[in-house]
């Protein structure tokens, strides 16, 4: 039987007018690597702040390691490492004197920890002396990430970790993220990168403030459940409206230089369809059947959701 290390059972949360979250449901089991996957205004850091103890729910229960967030925040506070989607540490002390900071709140030290940070903390060791402020954004984020690792919590909440950060440094910041999983930590991260989510164990796809789907990426993708095809033009904005307008296409995204679209039914013409672009004056037509990934699947619960509403 699966041990749950976070429960979240019905959450709402409301600022005065506005639902941000809209009872939401989902566990995190025992050393899992859990990501919370949408859009900025979806409703990730109300929920990453909840189960913080940062702020209360509205409506729900939620529980990290067996403690409830209204009760036992004490308890719960002790035991997590915390990472905020905004950099939080003090600009004006040095690498070494936040992080020995941080210790001292925790009644520890750097020594006691230094072998859960040290695969991080080599990195920046050799700016110790630097104040956080002068940092790089990458650097500030490994810097934080030891910050939140060194009292030894048994879970790591993140809020959009790599926002923001270079393409190098989210690809290192994900390595150190599944090294610390293989040491038994369990792992909540958001993030609105919908490639990072081919990292985690499970994920939670989440707009407007509720879960649309949770399950392994590789689950999420095979219930797409349709084909899918990739075609661009050399006029790729006048394509998204010629596609739009016929009849037989069911829906068209923007993926890059290719529009990804689905077909009402799965059998697509691609000489006629090539033939009706021709004709509306659409040159160097390329059409290939792919295969769907994570974001693919959100754009599909996402227009079903719409669809649905209305």
């Amino acid at each position: 039987m699966k041990e749950f290390i976070i429960e979240v059972e019905n959450l709402k949360k409301s600022y005065e007018k506005v639902e941000a979250v809209k009872g939401v449901n989902f566990s995190v089991s025992k050393g899992e690597l859990f990501g919370l996957i949408g859009p900025d205004g979806a409703g990730k850091t109300s929920i990453f702040r909840i189960l913080t103890t940062l702020i209360f729910p509205t409506e729900g229960q939620v529980k990290v390691l067996n403690f409830d967030v209204i009760k036992n925040y004490k308890e719960i506070r002790s035991n997590i490492g915390y990472m905020p989607q905004r950099f939080s540490l003090y600009q004006d002390l040095s690498v070494e004197e936040n992080l020995t900071f941080f210790a001292r709140i925790f009644g520890t030290t750097i020594e006691e920890n230094y072998n859960l940070i040290k695969d991080i903390y080599v990195q920046i060791e050799p700016f110790k002396d630097r104040l956080a402020g002068k940092l790089s954004g990458g650097m500030k984020q490994k810097l934080a990430l030891c910050c939140a690792l060194i009292h030894s919590p048994d879970v790591l909440i993140l809020d959009e970790p790599t926002t923001g950060v270079d393409a190098v440094s989210r690809k290192e910041f994900w390595e150190m993220l599944i090294r610390l999983k293989e040491k038994g930590i369990t792992i909540l991260v958001s993030t609105p990168y919908m490639d990072e989510a081919n990292l985690c164990d499970r994920v939670a796809l989440i707009q407007n403030g509720e879960i649309m789907s949770i399950d392994t990426p590789e689950k999420v993708i095979q219930s797409f459940g349709r084909k899918l095809w990739a075609v661009k033009s050399d006029r790729i904005y006048q394509l998204i409206k010629d596609l739009k307008s016929m009849d037989f296409i069911d829906s068209v995204f923007p993926f890059g230089e290719y529009l990804h679209i689905t077909l009402q039914s799965d059998k697509l013409d691609q000489d006629q369809l090539i033939s009706m672009l021709t004709d509306k004056n659409h040159c160097q037509i390329q059409i290939q059947e792919i295969e769907a990934n994570i974001e693919d699947c959100f754009m599909q619960l996402m227009n079903n959701e719409k669809l649905t509403v209305t």
